[in-house]
């Protein structure tokens, strides 16, 4: 919502809300600490990558990159997931590269896509763990999102943090988009990865960069800088953030359209977007969900999580220092 990025009179109508908000999940997290609510111990270590506020900040890339640290160190990594967006009514469920965005959700295919690493969903965390322990045995599991869900016990703890709206007004839902106060939270961490912008103080900066772009229909891949003019489609957390990363790119965007996170893309949506002279470029994640009534000409772009050698190779150690 606009307005948690600006100020706005309907942040201050809604304060009271946020403050009864801000009570429930301080009492919530007390009971599971405490003991009040129990929470279950994975049998094997668990890295969430999560954020304090709502929308697209950049954990998936995150999980990609960590996935692909481990496993070339010799790692077996499972990943889990809520599946957000998919429309699924069976849970657990694992997902392969093949699986249905649709029904699964376009994290957990992009993810089982780029690193091969097997994924399982459900809004029940436990039981995702549990299916991807008993078929593939992994050493360590990394939880795409959850930094809110208590009732699983984690070992390392990473929040990504968007670099450029940071944390909006500073509200908690629904004055802002906080789900936690970043004061203290932060503080608790392992560590606080800053995506895009300018990291602070005690922040690991990461940037996504994009290299080529991927033809949905063919595979062929180009270098993004061969390319001109484009039609951009953008269907993330943040959509300014895609558009923005073409045109530093060098390339001219002649329409540009931003749809909401998780959008379940249908043919009939690019109708007013579609030109067959003109490429038409989208994100991975989009891409996904796209590949069976895509065109010739649309590409996807993917990107890699950059992060400096040594605070990666950090961020990796603890990771395995955990791992028996």
């Amino acid at each position: 919502m606009k307005f948690w990025y600006q100020q706005s009179w309907l942040q201050w109508l809604l304060l009271p809300f946020a403050w009864l908000f801000q009570l429930i999940t301080y009492l919530r997290r007390k009971a599971y600490q405490t003991g009040i609510f129990a929470s279950w111990k994975a049998p094997c270590p668990v890295v969430v990558v999560g954020n304090l506020s709502v929308g697209g900040n950049g954990k998936t890339p995150l999980v990609v990159c960590l996935v692909e640290q481990l496993q070339a160190k010799g790692i077996r990594v499972g990943v889990i997931s809520r599946g957000y967006g998919g429309s699924s009514t069976e849970y657990p469920f694992l997902v392969c590269a093949n699986s249905d965005p649709q029904k699964t959700g376009d994290e957990p295919v992009l993810i089982a896509k780029r690193t091969s690493a097997p994924v399982a969903i459900s809004p029940n965390r436990r039981e995702s763990i549990e299916l991807l322990y008993k078929a593939y045995h992994p050493q360590v599991i990394i939880s795409d999102d959850g930094l809110q869900h208590y009732k699983l016990q984690r070992d390392v703890e990473l929040v990504v943090v968007d670099g450029e709206r940071r944390f909006g007004n500073g509200h908690l839902l629904p004055a802002g988009p906080l789900r936690e106060l970043p004061q203290q939270r932060l503080a608790e961490v392992d560590a606080v990865i800053c995506n895009g912008g300018i990291a602070q103080d005690g922040e690991i900066a990461m940037q996504l960069a994009p290299e080529v772009a991927i033809n949905l229909v063919t595979g062929e891949q180009r270098l993004l800088t061969t390319f001109s003019q484009v039609n951009a489609v953008a269907g993330i957390g943040h959509p300014p953030r895609f558009f923005a990363t073409l045109q530093q790119q060098g390339l001219t965007l002649v329409k540009q359209y931003a749809f909401a996170d998780h959008y379940a893309f249908q043919a009939t949506d690019f109708q007013p977007i579609d030109n067959a002279e003109i490429p038409l470029l989208m994100t991975e994640k989009d891409a996904v969900k796209c590949t069976a009534f895509a065109q010739e000409n649309w590409w996807y772009v993917p990107v890699s999580a950059q992060i400096e050698t040594t605070q990666l190779n950090h961020l990796i150690e603890k990771i395995m220092s955990k791992v028996i």
